[in-house]
């Protein structure tokens, strides 16, 4: 009896022991699994507005994004609308949790500005954006500017000469060959920074010189109207359309009319909208939060079907006017 009894307890030990491993030991992969969707109400602030009926209104909706477990990697429908994606296919060249999760919020802050210029354009309201540099949204690690550019860095010249967008900084470059030397200013912080770094072939272009970043255009925007976006630790673009809708909402007519609207899509100052990732388990996020309309990009149309089921109506939009005259006649 006492043997059985220590059998046991020692299979119990070990079955313990494989859970806990299982549990809390990393995987050489990733998880993505729903969020739920919130109100952008409480995140956009207006001067004047009022604060919409609890459960109705404009959502966004995100994802949440990890490291999976051991017992993941070998179970992954133990979470509903999980999907399951090798390191590359999160953090493409190399790229570590921090610096994604850095370039994930620098998408954020300028998602915010475009949604909010969008939104007043649409409403009417003169929006003056100026491009002042190249704005660093990625390094790459082991290149000649790791170390030396951050993300958010503004590159404002290069090699002596003015730089306001991308092309400029490339037209700035066109006769330095890799292996040279740049120079650049940059702005970092509400101050300027001269840097020196070396340059290598780009892995396109072999004739041409690359310090090793990603960059987008740099914009500053005036706006007539004092509006905040807060969305907290959320990162990534694809709040933007959501965002737009909202203040359009709040400025303009009432386009949810009672209704719970979850959004998702990047929108661009044309006021396109651009496919996202993710959409599977945002379909799960809007489903859960009762929504009765769910915005997509046309490009991710059929993925959000799939997953949305019969009782969740989800329209395809290519841009902001399509949404808005969605939402009209519906």
């Amino acid at each position: 009896m006492l043997r059985r009894l220590l059998i046991v307890a020692s299979a119990a030990v070990v079955v313990t022991s494989i859970g806990l491993v299982l549990t809390f030991v990393p995987s050489d992969h990733y998880i993505v699994l729903p969020d739920r969707a919130r109100p952008t109400d409480p995140l956009v602030r207006i001067p004047g507005e009022e604060s919409g009926r609890e459960g109705e209104g404009i959502y966004m909706v995100d994802v949440r994004v990890g490291r999976a477990n051991l017992l993941e990697r070998i179970f992954p429908g133990i979470h509903e609308g999980a999907d399951l994606l090798p390191e590359r296919a999160v953090n493409p060249e190399g790229v570590s949790d921090r610096q994604r999760r850095r370039s994930s919020l620098n998408a954020m802050s300028r998602s915010q500005l475009v949604a909010i210029a969008v939104a007043l354009e649409e409403l009417g309201r003169e929006v003056e954006v100026r491009p002042v540099g190249a704005e660093v949204v990625l390094v790459q690690p082991d290149a000649p500017a790791d170390g030396v550019l951050e993300v958010g860095d503004v590159i404002v010249e290069a090699e002596g000469q003015a730089v306001d967008t991308t092309a400029g900084l490339r037209e700035a470059l066109a006769d330095v060959e890799p292996g040279d030397e740049v120079t650049m200013t940059v702005e970092r912080d509400d101050g300027e920074v001269d840097v020196t770094l070396p340059t290598r072939a780009s892995p396109d272009e072999p004739e041409r010189a690359v310090v090793g970043v990603h960059v987008q255009n740099a914009e500053e925007f005036d706006f007539p109207v004092d509006i905040e976006i807060d969305a907290g630790a959320i990162g990534g673009p694809s709040a933007g359309l959501a965002f737009a809708l909202d203040i359009v909402d709040e400025l303009g007519s009432d386009i949810d009319r009672g209704r719970t609207i979850v959004a998702t899509g990047e929108l661009t100052l044309d006021g396109d909208v651009l496919a996202i990732g993710g959409v599977r388990q945002k379909a799960f996020g809007a489903r859960e939060a009762g929504a009765d309309i769910f915005l997509v990009p046309d490009r991710n149309a059929a993925d959000a079907r799939a997953a949305a089921g019969d009782d969740l109506e989800v329209i395809a939009v290519s841009s902001i006017d399509e949404a808005l005259s969605a939402l009209a006649t519906r």
